[in-house]
């Protein structure tokens, strides 16, 4: 099906005008025995071509060389070629009409014509004294040149001097281009523009043919003739010189040696007809990254007839049929490709090749199947991918076209993605895909491109499933693998190897232990909307939950927003400094006060719980694309009845991306005292003044005094009690900054006497504050550790703890019904 799907895109290219057969230079194997396309090309670095100047003498000047020619000293047009075995096809010089070119002399060179801004560049080439150079006889522009007719130093033949296009340049060479129609692609329109004819003496195993002469024919135009033509040259007396000149050169990419252009007869999808609608459709397709759109819009433009027959034994064949006696009458129409496109969706292509002429012409030429031969030409493979869309994504109910993606490496861009937009915009005049994301090649740690012989290839079932010895080569399973995926900037070459991968997996287990804190905190949790729900409503949660909350939302946007632009980098970066950043060195180290110390049923803790449920089930949501088994782990897991049994089921939680920013000036304010605190911390326990955070107190002045203001209305009571009385005990810098006291004081005075000098920061912090630290007042409570002067001063049940806690325990008692007893 999908062969015959082939043949009615080759088929419906050929009634709209687009596939024609014609006799034209293309990029010929001859160790393949083929004509290639581009995409078959590769251009080694390494690789050295033998390249000459040769004089070409005149025999009919134009009038503007007439006085500078004579027989005694006659004028020659110098020319450079790389490819000295094109020299035999040479029927033409091109010149630039609009540049300088000038006729110059030396002894050991007689007259030249060469472009002005060469001559030095020339001569120096020439091998001169040092204090020798070519003298200028005349400057003229190269369209006085045109008309004159030199002579061919190898073969009794006289060529025209003729205008080229603006491919001729003073760059390299000699300004004048030797023009072989047969042999090159602008040298091919030369001689098109002005009805030079198409030779090519050369066969399908690069071997010259008797048309170059019995002096050369069978020589190897990659070899010993193109040696030959060198040595003739010399002896005629038309070297100018001869060198190694290193340049990109075609290769072959199956066998890996040169191609040489070759005219032969192929056939031929014209772009030209359709480049335009292909221009405009590269539009519609979002390109990822978008730097793809500039390098497929440069191929599609400059793109010449795409050659799309193929010389080979294997592969869907071109269904046509030649005139026995002539070989050039072709039939090939709508009755016959829709015969043949029946043919091979019943048979398959091989039928082609199986079956006779009889058999595969309709019945309407049947009765002169002795008249026709089926030809012998297969399709270029980039013809069989390019009409994938065809053969699949338009052939399969589940699929549809345009496909939403094409994805594949960064060098498709002149191939399948090429091949596949002309194919589909010669039909359909559209693209055949929505998107095309491309990206680079796997290396190894080292940046070193992966093969067997350095034995460095990272199989990922190793990294899955580990080798055989566990410990050196653990199993990471497949999500550690994914991660690794996503955390790379796959636009480029990416590196890999166990020590890069160990990193990702530090990250993955980062991420997996945030997740079993959460899901460890809602075990007596019961969600909104169910039966007994214990979640707090919006409204009525501290500030700093609505912050927590708003935070969410905009990093599930972010997540959101780089998947659907496949950012993948962009979506886990922001997941894991969420969660190391915001959940696991903030809100989740502060919370552990509210959900281990607070009663059970305590405002402080139903609070926290909500919004950790509202982390959970977001960050689940966020990392299921990427971590699918760790996310469909915690699913499974909730202590709580959900919606749907699976996290893939229940779709993007649009419930969690509606929470707006709230307080974030407040609380990234209080994030960054909290960050000079620490630092301060540092030394306060370096000296041993202080052990764990809940040691020390803080003295706080800022001279903002909006910063100021705004800090004080997070200072708590003076002491740990139940309810508080100055906040709701949640939106406060004691336990925000997890410290036993908190003095926010109105001079920078205060607190320089109530601290050491050595634990007194300066003002430039990062918020602003000057910070000083010192020993908590008080007593340490046995339960939370917070220090507190009130300890045993009360009369309460436990003597050793604040009356916060007390209280926590006699809610437990009277919920559980039973004493509390202390732990040994």
């Amino acid at each position: 099906k999908f062969e015959a799907a082939q043949i009615r895109v080759f088929g419906e290219m050929f009634q709209k005008g687009f596939i024609f057969r014609g006799r034209k230079p293309v990029h010929w194997s001859p160790s393949s025995r083929t004509a290639l396309a581009e995409a078959e090309l590769e251009y080694p670095d390494n690789h050295v071509s033998k390249s000459i100047y040769v004089a070409f003498e005149v025999v009919e000047p134009s009038e503007s060389l007439q006085p500078f020619h004579s027989e005694q000293d006659p004028v020659k047009m110098a020319i450079w070629t790389t490819t000295p075995w094109t020299m035999p096809a040479n029927l033409a010089v091109a010149v630039n009409p609009e540049l300088s070119y000038s006729v110059v002399q030396h002894k050991s060179t007689g007259r030249l014509v060469v472009a002005t801004d060469l001559i030095e560049t020339i001569a120096k080439k020439m091998d001169f004294s040092e204090d020798e150079s070519f003298e200028i006889l005349v400057t003229l522009k190269g369209s006085d040149l045109i008309g004159t007719t030199y002579t061919h130093p190898l073969y009794e033949r006289n060529s025209p001097v003729l205008a080229g296009g603006d491919y001729i340049t003073t760059e390299s060479g000699t300004g004048l281009v030797h023009t072989a129609p047969g042999h090159g692609q602008e040298d091919y329109l030369t001689g098109l523009k002005n009805g030079l004819e198409l030779l090519s003496p050369v066969d399908d195993v690069g071997k010259f043919t008797i048309e170059a002469g019995e002096k050369f024919v069978g020589m190897s135009v990659l070899g010993e003739g193109n040696q030959a033509i060198i040595d003739a040259l010399q002896t005629e007396g038309a070297l100018l010189k001869a060198e190694d000149y290193g340049h990109k050169y075609p290769y072959d990419w199956r066998t890996k040696k040169p191609t040489i252009f070759r005219a032969t007869d192929q056939w031929f999808a014209s772009v030209e007809g359709f480049r335009e609608s292909a221009l405009k459709a590269i539009d519609t397709v979002q390109w990822v990254p978008e730097v793809g759109k500039n390098r497929i819009n440069a191929f599609v433009s400059g793109r010449g007839d795409w050659c799309i027959s193929r010389q080979r034994s294997w592969g869907v064949p071109i269904p046509v049929f030649y005139d026995k006696e002539t070989g050039k009458e072709v039939l090939l129409n709508d009755s016959t490709l829709e015969h043949i496109e029946k043919v091979f969706a019943e048979q398959g292509s091989d039928a082609w090749w199986k079956l006779d002429e009889v058999d595969l012409l309709p019945e309407e030429y049947k009765s002169e199947a002795d008249r026709w031969k089926k030809g012998t030409d297969t399709m270029d493979v980039w013809f069989d991918s390019g009409s994938s869309w065809a053969g699949v994504a338009n052939a399969r109910k589940e699929l549809s076209y345009p496909a939403d993606m094409y994805l594949e490496g960064s060098d498709q861009h002149r191939g399948w993605f090429q091949s596949s937009l002309l194919t589909s915009v010669a039909v359909n005049d559209k693209a055949p895909y929505k998107t095309v994301l491309t990206h680079g090649f796997v290396l190894d740690e080292k940046g070193f491109k992966m093969s067997k012989s350095l034995g460095n290839v990272i199989d990922p079932l190793q990294v899955i499933e580990g080798g055989n010895n566990k410990k050196l080569e653990p199993a990471y399973g497949a999500d550690v693998l994914r991660l690794w995926v996503a955390s790379v900037d796959y636009s480029g070459d990416v590196n890999i190897g166990p020590n890069i991968i160990k990193q990702t997996f530090e990250s993955y287990r980062k991420l997996r232990n945030t997740a079993r804190y959460l899901i460890g905190n809602l075990a007596d949790f019961t969600p909104e909307g169910e039966p007994d729900s214990n979640a707090v409503p919006y409204n009525e949660l501290p500030s700093l939950d609505k912050w927590m909350l708003g935070r969410l939302s905009a990093v599930l946007k972010e997540v959101d927003e780089a998947m659907n632009a496949f950012q993948f980098q962009r979506a886990i970066q922001e997941l894991l400094r969420f969660s190391s950043a915001e959940m696991s060195n903030f809100y989740l180290d502060v919370a552990k006060d509210r959900l281990y110390i607070s009663a059970t049923d305590d405002f402080r803790r139903r609070s926290c719980q909500t919004v950790i449920h509202a982390l959970l089930e977001g960050f689940a949501k966020a990392v299921a694309p990427i971590l699918p088994h760790m996310a469909e782990d915690i699913w499974q897991n909730l202590p709580y009845s959900t919606s749907s049994k699976s996290v893939f089921e229940g779709g993007w939680p649009s419930h969690l991306i509606n929470f707006e920013e709230y307080d974030s000036e407040k609380w990234d304010l209080v994030r960054l005292v909290r960050d000079d605190v620490n630092k301060m911390l540092e030394g306060a326990r370096t000296d041993k003044l202080v052990g764990a955070s809940l040691d020390a107190a803080a003295y706080l002045y800022v001279a903002d005094e909006d910063k100021r203001a705004l800090l004080q209305g997070l200072v708590g009571d003076e002491h740990l009690i139940v309810p508080p009385k100055k906040t709701n005990g949640v939106d406060e810098l004691r336990t925000v900054l997890m410290l036993s006291q908190v003095h926010v004081v109105d001079s920078p005075e205060v607190v320089a006497t109530s601290c050491d000098e050595k634990y007194v920061s300066t003002v430039d912090t990062s918020s602003g504050c000057l910070v000083g630290v010192t020993k908590a007042e008080g007593e340490k409570c046995g339960r939370c550790w917070f220090y507190d002067t009130q300890i045993g001063k009360h009369g309460l049940p436990h003597s050793d703890v604040c009356q916060r806690c007390n209280d926590a325990i006699n809610v437990w008692e009277k919920t559980i019904g039973e004493t509390f007893v202390r732990p040994a």
